[in-house]
């Protein structure tokens, strides 16, 4: 619809009849009381607490910027759809309502953070540290635009922070864990068992004789939702992006050398050094500290005298570029073992020795033409992307289906016969010919047959769908999966008399049976597993089996189903192990650190949520389904 309304605008009658139209949806708002939309606090803001008003803008920003932290570490787009499935569009939104409720609190209590307070918090960060270990201020700018912020944006934040974490810091102050619940806890933690058990499978359960037809057929009716046929969905589909289109263009190796030898300095290994600098006042100081230095007296030496420690001293194994110009210059000069002359730098003047040498290697275009090809048609597939997107979007316009809008613009279309929602075909099998990460089998059940669908964002490029046939969800006749039911009627069979089995065995061994004289009765052998705890996963031996064995007493026996029931396990508990508790070790140490955190967070967010009372909070749900997208379904 959308595009029918670009479209039908863009010459000069169309834009007359929308604007007609458009004048008409406004006086109707204004008639039926809509018209606080374009004021106050319904449209701009998503929430307000006390004074402050978290806009829309803001929100959106800060809810844009998670979900991109989070798809960093997917390594995929989180779609809207996602973001709300895992509940992440509410944690943002309470924990920006937290901020702001401390905020509130900051400013009535007339807490302050100088300039030069927070200029301190900013360079003793060592995120921001250079390779001597200072504050180096080109980090500094990239990592926080890496992050999406500006310096005015991230140092205002950062003001924020360090207010809150005065109030947070002072709730959670002198609070520590109650001795006995360190002492449970460890005890809890690090108890170790030990078992011997008996696997029961399919060997132990004799033989299954095929059941009869009657048998089968009554079991089919009984379970038959299991069998049903899922819905399946006819798609087509087409993907431009730069790889895509790229694999489509040569690249000759006029077009790549050019771009190597532009690069080769770039695209070979640096020559490192090994190299050792301490930095004095004037020239003065310098050149008495050389003649000290070339007397013999070491570098490690005259940094102790001048309070440096030895990583103070020792840069490490460093190339030029990561050097001051100057001093990169002196020292990628000298040879081994050599002391350099004073060198002027921006910070005072410089003295070097270089330890040792690490050659680079030059580049070999042989072994790079591949990549450099790719990289060369990828960049120029971008600019064709965005040129076929445009031609695709008109033939959309126009009513084109997927396919023949394609085929029009000399691209392939991909055609998917039948896949349900897990993405497979009706053998089983999931559909091979949807690229990995293309999350198009989702979006096509959330639409229907004819429904022109927005283009998906996919590596750089879009892709676009149709949904050309729906096969509704069905009941199976018995004929269909036959083969199935029985494997399943088998499964069954087989769990049914291991638990039999496996139960009369438990009660042998309550009545003073032994696990060894039970399994060689029915040809199995026992296996032990020692020195065991709650979170351990033992070799052979199963989760459930390790809880199993944490609920049962000493010399007490039980059993356990495993892979649904095929396989039995029956256990007897021959040791319980319980530690002694060493308020020393680094274990308690750690256990005490992590309940000293969660004793702050509780008392954090019991003081938050009476903060957000008290100031009074209002939340526009409107605004916040516009922002995380819940008003587009």
């Amino acid at each position: 619809m959308l595009r029918g309304m670009r479209k039908a605008s863009s010459n000069w009658l169309g834009k007359t009849i929308m604007a007609v139209v458009m004048g008409v949806l406004i006086v109707s708002f204004g008639i039926w009381g809509i018209a606080d939309i374009f004021k106050g606090f319904g449209q701009s803001t998503v929430a307000k607490v006390g004074s402050t008003e978290i806009s829309l803008n803001e929100f959106r920003q800060i809810y844009t910027d998670r979900l991109q932290q989070i798809s960093r570490q997917f390594g995929r787009p989180l779609t809207p759809d996602q973001a709300r499935a895992f509940g992440l569009d509410r944690q943002v939104l309470q924990q920006t309502i937290a901020e702001a409720a401390l905020d509130e609190e900051a400013r009535r209590l007339g807490l302050g953070q100088s300039d030069d307070q927070i200029r301190q918090v900013i360079m003793n960060d060592p995120n921001f540290k250079g390779v001597g270990g200072s504050f180096d201020a080109n980090r500094f700018q990239a990592v926080i635009r890496n992050f999406g912020y500006t310096e005015q944006r991230y140092v205002a934040e950062q003001r924020k922070v360090s207010l809150r974490r005065q109030i947070t810091g002072t709730i959670g102050a002198g609070l520590e864990p109650p001795k006995a619940m360190i002492d449970v806890l460890t005890r809890f933690q690090n108890e170790q068992r030990a078992i011997e058990f008996v696997r029961l499978d399919a060997a132990q359960a004799g033989q299954i004789d095929a059941p009869s037809p009657e048998a089968l057929a009554a079991y089919f009716e009984d379970h038959k939702v299991q069998f049903r046929a899922p819905e399946y969905r006819k798609i087509s589909f087409v993907v431009v992006s730069p790889e895509e289109i790229g694999k489509w263009s040569e690249v000759s190796d006029e077009d790549a050398k050019k771009v190597f030898e532009q690069r080769k300095d770039r695209l070979g290994t640096p020559e490192k050094r090994q190299i050792q600098q301490i930095v004095f006042p004037n020239v003065t100081d310098a050149q008495a500290a050389r003649e000290r230095l070339v007397g013999g007296m070491s570098f490690e030496d005259l940094g102790k005298e001048r309070g440096l420690s030895a990583s103070d001293v020792d840069l490490g194994l460093v190339t030029k570029s990561s050097l001051a110009a100057a001093v990169g210059d002196a020292a990628f000069a000298l040879p081994a073992g050599e002391i350099s002359q004073p060198i002027q730098g921006g910070l005072g003047v410089a003295i070097v020795r270089v330890d040792k040498i690490e050659p680079g290697k030059e580049a070999d275009y042989a072994s790079l033409a591949g990549d450099i090809k790719r990289e060369i048609a990828t960049e120029r597939a971008r600019v064709k992307v965005a040129d076929l997107r445009d031609k695709m979007e008109d033939e959309r316009g126009g009513g084109a289906s997927v396919i023949d809008a394609a085929q029009k613009l000399g691209l392939t279309a991909v055609t998917i016969d039948a896949v349900d929602r897990s993405g497979r075909a009706p053998n089983g099998q999931p559909v091979a010919n949807i690229p990995q990460g293309l999350d198009v089998v989702s979006q096509a059940f959330n639409t229907d047959v004819g429904v022109d669908n927005d283009s998906i964002s996919f590596k750089g490029g879009y892709v676009w769908y149709d949904v050309l046939a729906i096969t509704p969800s069905r009941d199976r006749n018995l004929d269909e999966v036959r083969d199935q039911v029985e494997a399943r009627w088998r499964q069954d069979q087989i769990a049914t008399k291991l638990k039999a089995k496996a139960t009369e065995m438990v009660q042998k061994l309550e009545a003073g049976g032994k696990l060894a004289d039970e399994a060689a009765a029915i040809g199995a052998k026992v296996e032990t597993a020692t020195g065991f705890k709650r979170d351990d996963t033992p070799a052979s031996v199963p989760a459930a089996v390790v809880s199993a064995a944490f609920r049962t007493a000493k010399d007490g026996v039980g059993q356990t189903p495993v892979t649904g029931g095929t396989e039995v396990i029956v256990f007897r508990v021959t040791d319980i192990v319980e530690p002694a508790v060493d308020a020393a070790s680094d274990a308690v140490k750690k256990l005490k650190e992590s309940l000293d955190r969660a004793q702050t967070e509780e008392q954090v967010a019991s003081y938050v949520n009476k903060l957000e009372t008290d100031i009074g909070t209002t939340i526009n749900q409107a605004a916040f389904a516009q922002v995380t997208g819940a008003n587009q379904q």
